[in-house]
């Protein structure tokens, strides 16, 4: 029987130095502490390296002899915790060591020596310093690559704007503007609803011009054009044909809604003083509001009527709205 238990423990002693062989292979430090003096009991091959503490002898040291105080503390403390809990617990370090500061994730658990009935807490140490290091270039890699890549969509999205934009009002160019105006005007006639189209010009541009110039007047088309997408919603089309005469198509609505909306508009332009050079340019605008179908039935009259109203409102002195004028076809 003591012929058994003497070769059960020379077995179970060749294993755990094929256990700790093992484990210098992956570079893990293997400390093992005495629980009631403190005193590290075992140290693998690689410990005094992995923790920096080649010129140390760590075997019959305490931490405190190893590291500097605030560091000992917490090392007691995890040590405490590992004790509370039978099966064992995870931790995480930073600790400053004469390489530099090092991560590291540990393992701490607590078991009785069998041939001394003493308490014992093995611990094993992975360095994840460099681990941690490529994770932080790779995320910072990658917040860069994100960074770009939306400034890349910016720019794409910004070369399309340009395309279908006007660079100084912000509006749709004309070609833009007659494909959704063909598209809208499909939808409606499929789906019998109506939708209203405004003419719009500034009162007086040349005027404008003649005071303050070429760039007095691109101010004030900027201005208008920061007030029409203001007013209008993300399925509304407002666009600039060109010189003082801009177009706004209002989607889904009629002539009753759209000229309360376009009042709005007409009003805010009113109030609107544009600062130029030390001085303010105030403008005003005049509008005509046409309504598909019951204006015209077809897009060619109803730019048209939207027009002619607009040519009304301008010739009354400008600064209004008029509303064009409904069809009534009588019944057959």
């Amino acid at each position: 029987m003591a012929e058994s238990t003497e070769a059960a423990a020379l077995q179970g002693g060749a294993l755990n130095q094929k256990v700790l062989h093992a484990l210098d292979q992956l570079g893990l430090a293997v400390l093992v502490k005495d629980v009631a003096s403190g005193r590290y009991d075992v140290a693998n091959d690689v410990a005094a390296h992995v923790l920096g503490l080649e010129q140390r002898h760590i075997v019959g040291a305490v931490d405190a002899d190893l590291f500097d105080a605030a560091q000992a503390v917490a090392l007691r403390a995890a040590d405490q915790q590992a004790q509370a809990v039978p099966e064992g617990v995870r931790a995480e370090h930073k600790l400053e060591l004469s390489t530099g500061r090092h991560e590291f994730v540990t393992w701490r658990q607590t078991y009785t020596d069998e041939a001394t009935g003493a308490g014992k807490l093995l611990s094993v140490w992975q360095d994840v310093t460099d681990a941690r290091r490529r994770d932080a270039q790779l995320q910072s890699a990658l917040a860069q690559l994100e960074k770009e890549q939306k400034a890349n969509d910016s720019l794409r999205r910004d070369v399309e704007d340009n395309q279908v934009r006007d660079t100084v009002s912000g509006l749709y160019h004309r070609a833009h503007f007659e494909e959704q105006l063909r598209r809208e005007a499909d939808l409606s006639s499929r789906e019998q609803r109506e939708f209203a189209l405004v003419s719009v010009s500034i009162d007086n541009l040349d005027e404008i011009r003649r005071m303050h110039g070429v760039e007095g007047c691109e101010r004030v088309v900027e201005a208008l054009g920061r007030l029409l997408r203001a007013n209008t919603r993300a399925m509304d089309s407002p666009c600039r044909l060109g010189g003082d005469r801009f177009v706004v198509l209002l989607s889904g609505i009629g002539l009753a809604i759209a000229h309360s909306r376009m009042e709005q508009l007409r009003r805010q332009c009113t109030q609107h003083i544009v600062p130029f050079n030390g001085q303010q340019i105030p403008f005003t605008v005049a509008m005509g509001v046409a309504s598909f179908p019951h204006t015209a039935g077809g897009i060619d009259e109803l730019m048209r009527a939207a027009d002619r109203a607009m040519a009304s409102a301008r010739e009354k002195g400008g600064n209004r709205i008029a509303l064009a004028s409904i069809q009534f076809v009588p019944a057959a």
